[in-house]
């Protein structure tokens, strides 16, 4: 668990400084997409956010691979409380009361969750497992290509599921792979549903916030990556929770989950007042 709530203080920290770089790039010259991006490259913090979204998907993997999907999916999600609270401290960003308090039970969800959550599943996955997974990543793209034409709340909500999905495909891929070896890596199905999974997440997430409701789009995402890849723990790889606390995780997991659904608007920070 402390994996997982590593890879939230870094994901959530590195959306923060990602902004700060990008924005000042914005401010000191004119151009493309590539020139904008070239520029926040020689910012030290959008640089050490690039750092901090690596490491995160370092600890992702490792509580990935130890405890149950559903509490890593949980932490992942209160990302959205750490990049609030830190856009509050770094940003100037005004939270209302309903935020703090969304933060704390953010706090509070994963408490009675990392109390209650068991050992991971000891079931392995099987083959017949790892060819939906990439198929699954297949769908990810198409509905990227559906979601694409449509306008409004309507596009953002699909194409932040659409990126949820293929996040939840990178989390039950990582169980499923069965060694780290590059020969066993370079065969496994499994390996390939990962990075089909998620680079078609991050495509998708990135067409829902630039042009749509990041509020929506962050809200799909979180949905689709925590509901769907926690009910294939259980079901199929035998995740479960202490003996006689299934009501209190499902009450964590309930809490963490609607808390971090309040704070979406934090999926991307808001631009600063114009002086």
């Amino acid at each position: 668990m402390i994996c997982a709530l590593g890879a939230a203080i870094c994901f959530g920290t590195a959306t923060v400084l990602q902004a700060m770089g990008a924005r000042r790039a914005a401010t000191t010259g004119a151009g493309g997409d590539a020139a904008l991006l070239l520029r926040a490259l020689r910012d030290w913090r959008y640089l050490a956010g690039l750092a901090l979204d690596g490491l995160g998907f370092v600890l992702q993997i490792a509580a990935l691979r130890s405890i149950p999907i559903y509490a890593v999916g949980a932490a992942l999600a209160s990302s959205l409380a750490v990049t609030a609270v830190v856009a509050a401290r770094l940003l100037r960003v005004r939270l209302s009361g309903a935020e703090w308090a969304a933060v704390a039970l953010v706090c509070v969800g994963l408490a009675l969750l990392g109390l209650a959550s068991g050992a991971q599943g000891g079931r392995p996955g099987s083959t017949a497992l790892k060819y939906p997974m990439l198929a699954a990543a297949v769908g990810v793209l198409l509905l990227g290509t559906v979601g694409g034409h449509l306008r409004g709340r309507s596009r953002s909500l699909l194409l932040g599921l659409g990126a949820g999905f293929g996040f939840g495909v990178v989390e039950v891929s990582v169980r499923l792979i069965d060694g780290l070896t590059p020969s066993a890596l370079f065969t496994d199905p499994a390996t390939y549903a990962l990075l089909l999974g998620g680079g078609a997440a991050f495509l998708l997430l990135t067409s829902a916030l630039q042009r749509g409701s990041v509020t929506t789009a962050t809200a799909g995402m979180v949905i689709g990556e925590t509901i769907g890849p926690g009910l294939v723990g259980v079901v199929w790889l035998g995740d479960r929770t202490r003996e006689g606390l299934t009501w209190l995780a499902v009450l964590g997991f309930a809490l963490a989950l609607a808390a971090a659904l309040t704070l979406t608007r934090f999926g991307e920070p808001p631009a600063p007042t114009s002086p």
